[in-house]
């Protein structure tokens, strides 16, 4: 079964990968087989992982992860999943933009605080 998992490096960074086998790809991580990135920084430690029907929502999913922010990707390794739309990277958290834009702003089926639109948005054809 696919798995998108995050290892813990020695020097404390981070690593996000998806395999279809995640015993035999920590075992190359561990002997230095692995991604160059995790090769330098061994030992590694899994810290988090989660198994999926298809490959593709695992490698989705670690796609968006490698571009979460270190504090977001603490709060999943941790379970703190309400966290998790609060720590979202958006426009309106930087310095002078406190506030969300107005709803007539925002692209269509985005909520404040969500990344992607619902799975089930569609876009209206080009004309």
């Amino acid at each position: 079964m696919p798995f998108t998992y995050i290892l813990r490096c020695a020097d404390g960074s981070y690593y996000v990968g998806s395999t279809r086998d995640l015993e035999r790809r920590l075992a190359q991580h561990a002997a230095g087989e692995g991604a160059v990135y995790t090769r330098r920084r061994r030992p590694v430690e899994l810290v988090w992982a989660h198994e999926f029907q298809l490959v593709d929502d695992a490698f989705a999913l670690e796609k968006k992860v490698q571009n979460w922010s270190r504090a977001k990707r603490e709060a999943l390794i941790e379970g703190r999943f309400d966290e998790l739309p609060g720590l979202s990277r958006s426009a309106y958290r930087r310095p002078g933009l406190d506030t969300p834009p107005p709803a007539a702003t925002r692209p269509p089926n985005l909520e404040p605080g969500l990344d992607t639109p619902p799975a089930a948005a569609t876009r209206p054809p080009r004309t």
